[in-house]
């Protein structure tokens, strides 16, 4: 029998399988996906790698190949399933197969195993007395300490022993030896969720609720597994519509991985989905220890848990007979790795799914254009709801224009109408949340007089400032000096918008002394647990007002919160990325949406210095299906995602002559793949340009953009320069990367 394997060592020149011979003894006990240890090159040095297959007859000279010196004891067996998931991954978005293989393996190694120990008693009572007196008599005194603590609990924990008890190991044996007791030991596994003894509430469902539990539960029970998006206005009970759905696949005896975005929203998620499914729910996440991780693992891979949730690894969990994936959020772009392979966990959870026949659920407020794209043309299923699950008002909106307040006088960063509502909630014992919205900031240039932006003359998004005074475009690399009077209204009030949360709760402190003010963003929340602390402080209504970026926005129902306040609205929606228009509809719809979700109606204010952009005014007036044809209009005219696809060629190294040259040569061998393949007039290639930041750390970076509408068009463009940076030594010295549809 012969092995193929694939070597664990991060080469492109290595990437590919090796065949070795399995020993009789290691026959039975290999498998595929195990790690193993083998001989490599001339000096035969051991090196470990992992079995991709195994079969009976070999491709090389029988002479040549080589045995398999041992199954890994440290590896982990994986699944075939996530191999051939690795296998499509690399072919899909670029890399090597050992960078595909490392994605999907949850566990790099294994993890020493926790183990609870006790002591029991073997001895009567009576015999027990007598051992008792006849150490008290021998002056033996930690082992009399040890048998009256047996002789009132048979059964001790061996910490309480050791710690309490101040008795040693020696101690402990030695009574072992004369059939006092015996040592027992146990493997127990970590538990990361912290357990709250609440039980789950009966809940009433919505007639919308019923509606997609019947639908859903009616496909899996007719054997179909199909994706479907769930879109549901904020507030509108799509947890409670996930729970049931993964109630019906666990009924089943399979098992459901929910993604979410972000660690700050697992706590209280998984409390809710802890008290409907117990202890069959376990958490992935970056903050949890390896031990902890690989116990999480371990359970999943024994069936010991029914639903794991996390952000996107725990795409990856190991379970034996997957049922359903859910995406919680599915708008958001941390579900798209910034790693190689540059991975979408959409895409990629519809393609695990399709190879172990389960199904998808996509959910969100705001879906990415890509997905309702897909949802209208019939690839997805579309659910939608429309009111809120205790039928609340959705929150009343005001659009502020920072201009006239400007022009009024107004030089804070907080408009009138905040500051006034701000005054009534401290009045009435509510609370308020104030965004930053600082997400995607890269410098764009702006008129506080009469709002203008600086855009790109050629691709419709903002220019970005650099430090040597120019402004340049990130996808063409048009440039053009700074400027420093607006060139639309003449007002010297142009520049760049500066500030930061920790400014806006020193002004919000200075404004309301009395109030108790919470701050959330990267810096306070670095310690373990920091974002379950403040955010139960604020579910405590421990404090009146929390400011923060966009974690404080996403999914969380704080029922006191009757006020949210969007400082800096368009902050998101003049950076360089032809997304930004969805990014800040999505934002502000999802901070709007925080406001009156318990009993008393919200409000919201949303700061902007461009009222009448079609993503501000979509977003005030929760009108998702008017932002789409806006939005769906602007990217068909663009020949941007979802209407085409979109290639990034990631080039970057230390020599910025030499890396000239290479981008030159990529992009005129691109040009000629095209067009010997008669795809030249369908296929157009951009730059190469400057990926936003020109040199990092001494390395110098830029971008080839190509464009097409056929995503396999790109697909097959990646393979042939795979080969043909192989096989040109020059590409040696630089580092090249596929991100397919970049975020």
């Amino acid at each position: 029998m012969f092995a193929d394997v694939i070597i664990d060592i991060q080469h492109e020149k290595l990437d590919k399988i090796f065949q070795y011979r399995i020993p009789e003894e290691l026959e039975d006990k290999l498998t595929p996906g195990m790690e193993v240890v083998v001989p490599f090159g001339s000096g035969n040095r051991q090196i470990k790698g992992y079995v991709t297959g195994i079969c009976e007859t070999c491709d090389y000279d029988l002479s040549k190949v080589k045995n398999i010196i041992s199954i890994s004891e440290r590896g982990v067996e994986i699944e075939t399933k996530l191999i051939a998931l690795a296998a499509w991954m690399k072919e899909n978005y670029g890399g090597t197969m050992i960078q595909a293989l490392k994605t999907v393996l949850p566990i790099k190694q294994k993890e020493r195993a926790k183990v609870k120990k006790r002591i029991r008693f073997l001895l009567d009572k009576e015999t027990g007395e007598r051992q008792l007196s006849y150490y008290l008599e021998k002056n033996q005194k930690a082992r009399a300490r040890l048998m009256a603590a047996l002789l009132d609990d048979p059964v001790l924990e061996y910490g309480l022993v050791t710690k309490k008890l101040n008795i040693t190991l020696p101690v402990i044996r030695a009574l072992e030896e004369q059939g006092v007791l015996v040592l027992e030991s146990r493997q127990v596994f970590r538990d990361p969720v912290k357990k709250t003894g609440r039980a789950e509430k009966e809940i009433t469902f919505t007639e919308e609720q019923r509606r997609i539990i019947r639908a859903f539960r009616k496909d899996y029970e007719a054997g179909l597994r199909k994706t479907y998006l769930i879109h549901g206005v904020t507030g509108s009970g799509k947890t409670e519509v996930y729970m049931e759905m993964i109630r019906t696949v666990v009924e089943q005896g399979k098992q459901a991985i929910v993604l979410i975005p972000e660690i700050a929203l697992t706590y209280q998620t998984v409390m809710r989905f802890y008290r409907k499914f117990g202890d069959r729910v376990s958490i992935m996440n970056s903050r949890l220890s390896a031990g902890e991780r690989y116990d999480q693992m371990m359970r999943a891979r024994e069936g010991k848990v029914d639903v794991m949730i996390g952000p996107r690894s725990a795409l990856f969990t190991p379970f034996p007979d997957l049922g359903l994936i859910v995406i919680d959020e599915e708008h958001e772009p941390t579900y798209k790795s910034e790693q190689t392979p540059r991975y979408h966990a959409r895409e990629t959870a519809i393609r695990r799914a399709e190879m172990e026949q389960a199904g998808v659920v996509l959910g969100s407020a705001t879906p990415s254009m890509e997905a309702m794209y897909r949802a209208r043309r019939g690839e997805y299923i579309l659910f939608e709801m429309k009111n809120r699950s205790r039928m609340q008002q959705m929150a009343e909106v005001y659009t502020v224009d920072m201009r006239a307040e400007l022009k009024s006088g107004n030089r804070s960063i907080l408009s009138r109408r905040l500051q006034e509502l701000i005054q009534d909630r401290l009045e009435k014992g509510e609370q308020t949340m104030l965004f930053l919205n600082r997400r995607g900031y890269s410098g764009f240039v702006s008129c506080r007089e009469c709002g203008h932006v600086i855009k790109c003359p050629h691709c419709d998004v903002s220019l970005s400032v650099h430090r040597d005074g120019t402004m340049r475009c990130h996808y063409c690399g048009y440039e053009q000096p700074r400027v420093t009077a607006c060139p639309e209204c003449g007002s010297h009030y142009i520049g760049e918008f500066r500030a930061g949360t920790q400014q806006i709760e020193d002004i919000v402190k200075e404004s309301y002394p009395g109030a108790h003010v919470l701050r959330m963003d990267t810096d306070t929340t670095r310690s373990k647990d920091a974002h379950e602390k403040i955010l139960s402080a604020f579910a405590n209504e421990e404090a009146d007002i929390l400011v923060g970026t966009q974690m404080i926005v996403k999914g969380h129902d704080f029922p006191n919160v009757t006020l949210v306040g969007v400082l800096a609205a368009d902050m998101s929606l003049y950076t360089s990325d032809y997304r930004s228009g969805e990014r800040t509809f999505q934002l502000l719809t999802q901070a709007v949406g925080r406001a009156g979700r318990g009993e008393r109606p919200g409000k919201a204010v949303i700061q902007t210095y461009d009222p009448g952009h079609y993503a501000i005014v979509t977003a005030a007036a929760q009108d998702y299906g008017a932002f789409y044809e806006e939005e769906i209009r602007y990217r068909e005219l663009m020949g941007y995602p979802p209407a085409e696809h979109l290639l990034a060629v990631l080039v970057s190294g230390e020599d910025e002559a030499l890396l000239e040259k290479g981008c030159r040569y990529l992009k005129e061998y691109i040009i000629r793949l095209a067009s010997k393949a008669g795809h030249l007039r369908e296929v157009r290639v951009i730059g190469p340009a400057s990926p936003g930041i020109d040199k990092i750390k001494d390395i110098y970076r830029r971008v080839i953009y190509i464009k097409t509408e056929r995503y396999k068009t790109l697909v097959g463009i990646k393979d042939r320069v795979e080969q043909y940076i192989d096989i040109n030594p020059g590409f040696d010295r630089m580092r090249i990367q596929f991100d397919f549809n970049p975020m």
